[in-house]
């Protein structure tokens, strides 16, 4: 099964150095309540929106995280299903692992470029009161989610690590 999980620098950091994803155990999916609210039987559409959401919760690691690099992070990791609890009763597409994973499983790191530094900034300052229905701060994130992610392999994380 294909998750999602958000996370900042120091957590790409923390993989490099280690070898395995630990933290964050909470990310997403294509989960049954994402394909109701999603209601598109697309599949690329619908790992689009789960890896969207997970870029949305790293704006909140982001803002927690004053040391962390202002740029959204989303881990694409490959997990066995028996690994997985599907918590639709907290968000839609919302999984939790139920434990760590190997690099070797990591499909792909998506990262903001540099220059959208300054947006995330300003969407990770806002996120909860976006979250709270502020609509001056969702516009603040609606800028920073119309940036695109960076795609790189897990091998390219050596390289990734030094834009840091």
């Amino acid at each position: 099964m294909r998750i999602y999980l958000p996370g900042t620098s120091a957590t790409l950091r923390t993989l490099f150095d280690s070898a395995q994803v630990d933290d964050p155990k909470t990310g997403f999916a294509v989960t049954p309540g994402l394909r109701e609210w999603y209601r598109d039987d697309d599949i690329e559409e619908l790992e689009y929106a789960a890896m969207t959401e997970a870029a949305r919760a790293s704006l909140r690691l982001i803002e927690a995280d004053p040391e962390a690099a202002r740029r959204r992070v989303v881990i694409a990791v490959d997990a066995a299903e028996g690994d997985v609890t599907v918590r639709d009763d907290l968000d839609r597409g919302v999984v939790r692992l139920t434990r760590p994973i190997a690099l070797a499983f990591v499909a792909s790191i998506h990262v903001d470029d540099e220059t959208a530094a300054p947006v995330v900034e300003a969407a990770a300052a806002a996120i909860t009161a976006a979250d709270l229905g502020d609509p001056q701060a969702q516009e603040r994130v609606d800028d920073a989610e119309g940036n695109e992610l960076s795609w790189y392999a897990n091998q390219e994380l050596p390289e990734l690590l030094q834009q840091f």
